[in-house]
């Protein structure tokens, strides 16, 4: 397949598609004049990408299970530690919501009056100092 046709089946960009290749997330098998192409089975490697991006994963953890063979080799436990992640995203997300509503209806002459809607201020402010911290980090690194 050529890069036009897996560009219009995976709905990725040719750039993207470039992209992943220069990572080594997939291989073209040659080139038809200046055009990539692609076997048939990089469909399900994009896919598979696309999973594991939806997941969470990176691109560097993605490409470690990616077919060296035409068979990907999925780390179970990284799988569970990725789960065990979103777990925690889910609690925190639920309480996020909770506080949200409890503060759309909550019967305080102010928001600032209202001891849970400070919590939920809290907590998101002692996050965002966490988030904050780990990208000056990185871009230190």
């Amino acid at each position: 397949m050529d890069i036009s046709e897996v560009a219009k089946i995976s709905g990725l960009p040719a750039s993207t598609l470039r992209f992943y290749e220069e990572k080594g997330l997939i291989q073209s098998v040659g080139r038809n004049g200046l055009r990539r192409v692609f076997a048939p089975s990089v469909v399900d490697q994009l896919a598979l990408i696309a999973l594991g991006r939806a997941s969470g994963f990176s691109l560097e953890e993605i490409g470690q299970m990616m077919p060296v063979n035409g068979q990907p080799d999925i780390d179970r436990v990284m799988l569970n530690q990725k789960a065990d992640e979103l777990d925690k995203t889910i609690q925190s997300l639920i309480a996020m919501r909770d506080g949200l509503r409890h503060a759309a209806v909550c019967n305080a002459p102010s928001h600032m009056e209202c001891p849970k809607f400070r919590r939920l201020m809290a907590v998101a402010a002692t996050k965002a100092a966490k988030i904050a911290g780990s990208s000056n980090r990185k871009k230190r690194s």
